[in-house]
């Protein structure tokens, strides 16, 4: 039996779909999905969901908030662009494997420092091709995000049977807390600003608002937006105390996007969010898991939905100002918005769903969006968020 090696020449041809597969999907009910293996070999087990997302992979594979997870693309040419060290979400790729429908070609791009097969497997990542990604997204769809596994072996032999009871046996995401698994495990200055031609990033330099930000798995274009807002940020692992983050006299607290089950995490988040409300003033934003952290701490719950929002074309309605802005999703789990107490409005819906999308306390500068408004990938609608947490700081010193 010959042997195919999924190396750099054979990717860079057309789609072949009489291949031999060298990479098979299983899902824990069986179905089977067999394509080209690139990238790294191996095994990964993990939560499947689906990114309609047309650009922005690379950004998308190293968002910590895939922890845990496989991505289907649902835009067919992933990869064509290549990847570059500034697109870097996080220091490697966090999400555990990606599905495509075509194999990855050489990239065509101006910016493009090497091939995405090659970035995934020096980054240990799993990619499989040619697999019918618009069936795969429409069992998602109407099956739930289903536990897999995703195995890559040149020699195309698979354990079938092992593979479908590894998928059964995955935990899942539900109680699982992963922001302790993609935190910083130390306290940082964080001072570069967003991408801007011809420079490239610029340092903030200050002075600014002093912002403590707490890492749930946090994007570097979102602490990138924070300092170009004017914020003076430090970073702060994801179970810092109350006392570590008062001690540093923040302005403002923002609380950043993460992986899993929020619940989990709000063990140890929540007491922290309530203490710093109650023992000061000072105005608060929150994104994705930072959004679901803040609205368990006022008293909500949040569940677990069905196959999430995973995209970069998400409408969103704002009722502060009747707007509807079109939004960057990346989450699992939702806060239940028939749980949110008094003294606290839903901002933002969903015009997809009608899930919760954002809340605010009524009477204080404190609140939080499910989505992303900073943009990497997607539409930069929402950025004016950045500037609203800065204006709320400004108007409590105003006081």
């Amino acid at each position: 039996m010959a042997t195919v090696t999924a190396d750099i020449k054979t990717l860079a041809q057309a789609p072949d779909f009489t291949r031999k597969p060298t990479a098979c999907l299983v899902l824990a009910d069986g179905q089977i999905f067999y394509g080209h293996g690139f990238g790294a070999e191996g095994l990964a087990v993990a939560e499947l969901c689906f990114n309609t997302a047309m650009t922005g992979y690379q950004e998308i594979m190293t968002d910590p908030s895939y922890a845990g997870q496989i991505v289907t693309f649902t835009f067919p040419h992933i990869g064509n662009t290549g990847v570059n060290p500034e697109d870097d979400e996080t220091a490697d790729p966090i999400a555990d494997g990606l599905v495509v429908r075509w194999d990855p070609t050489q990239p065509s791009n101006w910016r493009a420092a090497e091939p995405l097969h090659g970035w995934l497997a020096r980054r240990g990542r799993i990619g499989i091709g040619g697999v019918d990604t618009r069936r795969l997204t429409r069992a998602i769809r109407h099956q739930g995000a289903p536990h897999v596994a995703l195995q890559h072996s040149a020699d195309g032999v698979f354990d079938i049977e092992g593979l479908t009871a590894k998928a059964r046996d995955f935990a899942g995401l539900e109680g699982a807390d992963l922001a302790k698994t993609v935190t910083c495990r130390q306290s940082y200055r964080w001072d570069q600003m967003r991408w801007a031609w011809p420079e490239g990033f610029l340092r903030f330099e200050g002075p600014g608002r002093k912002v403590v930000a707490v890492d749930y798995g946090a994007k570097r274009n979102i602490l990138r937006c924070l300092a170009s807002a004017g914020c003076d940020v430090t970073v702060v692992p994801a179970t810092a105390t109350s006392e570590d983050v008062l001690a540093l006299s923040p302005e403002g607290l923002f609380l950043s996007n993460g992986p899993g089950d929020p619940a989990a995490t709000g063990i140890y988040a929540v007491p922290m969010i309530r203490e710093v409300l109650a023992q000061s003033d000072i105005p608060v934003f929150g994104i994705c898991l930072g959004h679901q952290m803040l609205a368990l701490a006022l008293g909500a719950k949040t569940l677990k939905m069905n196959h999430g929002h995973h995209g970069a074309n998400h409408p969103v309605k704002d009722h502060t100002t009747g707007k509807v802005e079109i939004t960057s999703m990346n989450h699992g789990f939702a806060v239940d918005s028939q749980t949110l107490p008094k003294g606290v409005v839903e901002t933002h819906v969903s015009l997809f769903d009608g899930s919760n999308c954002g809340i605010a306390m009524a009477d204080r500068p404190v609140f939080s969006v499910q989505y992303h408004p900073e943009a990497s990938p997607g539409p930069m609608d929402s950025t004016y968020l950045f500037d609203r947490f800065v204006a709320a700081m400004a108007a409590r010193d105003a006081a």
